[in-house]
Formats: structure tokens, C-alpha cells, sequence
């Protein structure tokens, strides 16, 4: 044994969670049941996941412990699914807002739907923390609820400066 620590893992960043093809920048959803249907559809509809009704449960069962709401305009609906190869980050937005059981009722316009493998826990929970980092810190969440178009939304979530 050499006595030296290994060295610390690197916190994981949202920038490398997204993916372009899982921003939704038009959600049609108007309440808190609709809009996690329309995600899982979404996803489903990718391919990343094979079976968007098990997925819609799944988040109905993890919100109804508590709403995902964060404040700000955000949320993060969340679960654990079986079979999953790596965590999965879809981001999607409904320009008029939901009420999504929140606190205070704010209306939520920013959706950031993780899905982990059931088998990996510390992957769900560095995750959660990255979005949420990047929400409190980074967040440009008025050019987010606005954009419109799924490329200037992947730019803005990577960090890049925008016109």
C-alpha cells in the first residue's frame, strides 16, 4: 500500500448528461399527470427506454411521495428503472407552466427528467446533485422557459453563450 489517496472523482456535470435529441422545448401537457405521460412518451418514442407506461408509474409513484418540484420554475422527476444501461436526462419545457404540486404553487416550466438503473444509486443521486448545482448556479431559466428551439435549449444547457 502506498499511502497515497486516490485521487477524488470529478463531480458529474449536467453539460455531460444532456443529449440534443432529448430536449423537448414545446411540451403540450397542461397538469402534473399529463406532462410525466408526455416525457415518458417522449423517451420512449427515442428509444432509450422500451415501455413509456412502466416509465409514466414509475415517476407517478415517485412523485406522489412528494412533488419533484424545486422552485424557480423547475422540476426534477425522477426514478430508478431496471434494465437501463446509463443514466438518461430529458429536458422539456411547457412555456405556460404546471402547477406540479409545489410548495408555494408555482407554476414549473422546466423539466429535468432523470431516469437511473435501478442498480446504480450513486450515479442517481451525483446526478440529481448536477442539475441541481447547475439550477441554483448556472440556471439562465427565463431564456429557458422561452427558447422555443431544442438547439438553442441544448446551448444554453451546455453553458454556451447565446447571442
Amino acid at each position: 500500500m502506498s499511502g497515497k489517496a486516490a485521487p477524488a472523482a470529478q463531480p458529474v456535470e449536467l453539460r455531460n448528461l444532456v443529449r440534443p435529441g432529448l430536449i423537448f422545448p414545446n411540451l403540450a401537457a397542461t397538469d402534473r399527470w399529463a406532462v410525466l405521460r408526455e416525457l415518458a412518451d417522449l423517451v420512449a418514442e427515442t428509444g432509450m427506454v422500451g415501455d413509456a407506461e412502466a416509465l409514466c408509474e414509475k415517476l407517478r409513484e415517485r412523485e406522489e411521495l412528494g412533488s419533484t418540484a424545486t422552485g424557480g420554475g423547475v422540476a426534477i422527476p425522477h426514478c430508478k428503472l431496471a434494465g437501463l444501461e446509463h443514466v438518461v436526462v430529458a429536458v422539456g419545457v411547457c412555456p405556460e407552466g404546471i402547477d406540479f404540486g409545489g410548495a408555494e404553487g408555482e407554476l414549473v416550466k422546466l423539466f429535468f427528467l432523470l431516469l437511473s438503473p435501478e442498480e446504480a444509486p450513486a450515479a442517481h443521486l451525483q446526478s440529481l446533485a448536477a442539475i441541481s448545482r447547475w439550477v441554483k448556479k448556472e440556471c439562465p431559466c427565463d431564456r429557458l422557459f422561452s427558447a422555443g428551439d431544442p438547439d438553442l435549449l441544448f446551448q444554453l444547457l451546455q453553458g454556451d453563450s447565446v447571442g
